[in-house]
């Protein structure tokens, strides 16, 4: 994993630059204008007469299930990035990824968490300490252009993605379980949409294992790896995606998934709120693909706009949607604010 110079970045011009600027202010306002939205339903008054018996007990399982989803997802980061070469802290890909995470809750940034944690790992020591200080925040504070990266920051960066797309398929995988156990509530073909899912997700896994079984698509895809220059990631792909070892993986990431469900369950809980659990197995996967779409700050007001639409159809109360989902987003930027240590350390 030799280090080259990278080139730099071509500065975007006109209105590409001027929206890269805005974009940030856009984002907040849709956030501000669907979270206005989704509470401007809400009777206040109806709402607080109806004596709603507060459990805050459950706020503090719902901090700990998220906590422990960060951990797990940090820790199988660690263990891509150890398979590929980088150092063995697995405690610090930990902290990186808590990192990630806070930035990702909306911290003045000019590049998301994912970028952060891909470009610190780079720097990342044997020692748990990070080299060259200065470079690393002339690297964080420009465009990732990928085409002109050292094979260090491209396998980085690789291993982020096999990160996301296991992330994914447990997301993806959790809500087609949900769309079987609840889907006839959602629509008639709601069933038919949870098999379909599944059958899509497992079928792409065997494909997947498959080739990385078969030693001729196997070293087709190493000759691809070389060529974008990525020569030591066939062991962290493999860790990822090859049998046995993708079952684990799947189990990890939808239990991964599962936690954050029982965050808002229980974040539901505290406010007095029964919510089906195959309700929230279909409505917070299906938001976290529309959270793929960069058109909120972490997902502000669209959570709470489209959990109270879905929740409503298994006769949850549509106010007490919104203030648990408003709850379940605090408790998530509380859950990442260890991330905080970790920022500071490198300034």
């Amino acid at each position: 994993m030799s280090s080259q110079p990278q080139a730099t970045p071509k500065t975007p011009s006109g209105w590409k630059s001027i929206l890269k600027r805005a974009w940030p202010t856009i984002r907040i306002l849709l956030s501000v204008a669907l979270l206005w939205k989704a509470t401007s339903g809400i009777d206040w008054h109806t709402l607080l007469d109806s004596e709603i018996k507060m459990e805050p007990l459950w706020f503090l399982a719902a901090l700990a299930c998220m906590m422990t989803a960060f951990v797990c997802g940090g820790y199988r980061w660690g263990l891509f990035m150890q398979a590929v070469g980088f150092p063995r802290r697995i405690h610090s890909y930990i902290g990186l990824y808590f990192a990630g995470g806070l930035i990702n809750q909306g911290l003045p940034s000019t590049l998301g968490g994912d970028s952060y944690r891909a470009i610190t790992a780079t720097h990342l020591t044997n020692s748990g300490n990070l080299s060259d200080p200065k470079e690393l925040d002339q690297e964080l504070h420009h465009s990732v252009d990928l085409g002109h990266a050292t094979p260090k920051l491209r396998l980085s960066f690789a291993m982020v993605l096999v990160d996301r797309l296991l992330g994914l398929a447990g997301n993806n995988l959790l809500g087609g379980i949900g769309l079987i156990l609840g889907g006839a509530t959602l629509a008639i073909w709601g069933q038919d949409l949870g098999y379909a899912v599944m059958g899509i997700m497992i079928l792409a896994g065997l494909i997947i294992s498959v080739i990385l079984a078969w030693t001729p698509s196997r070293q087709l895809l190493q000759k691809l790896l070389d060529r974008f220059q990525m020569n030591n990631a066939m062991p962290g792909i493999r860790l990822a995606f090859s049998w046995p070892t993708n079952l684990a993986q799947a189990v990890l990431a939808i239990g991964i998934h599962f936690l954050t469900i029982l965050t808002l369950l229980f974040c539901l809980k505290a406010y007095g709120v029964d919510a089906p659990i195959e309700a929230l197995m279909i409505g917070l996967p299906a938001l976290s693909l529309l959270l793929m779409l960069p058109i909120s700050i972490s997902g502000w007001g669209l959570r709470e706009a489209t959990l109270s639409s879905v929740l409503a159809l298994w006769g949850v109360n549509p106010s007490l949607t919104v203030i648990a989902s408003i709850s379940y987003g605090a408790l998530t930027v509380i859950s990442v604010l260890p991330g905080a240590y970790f920022l500071l350390k490198r300034k």
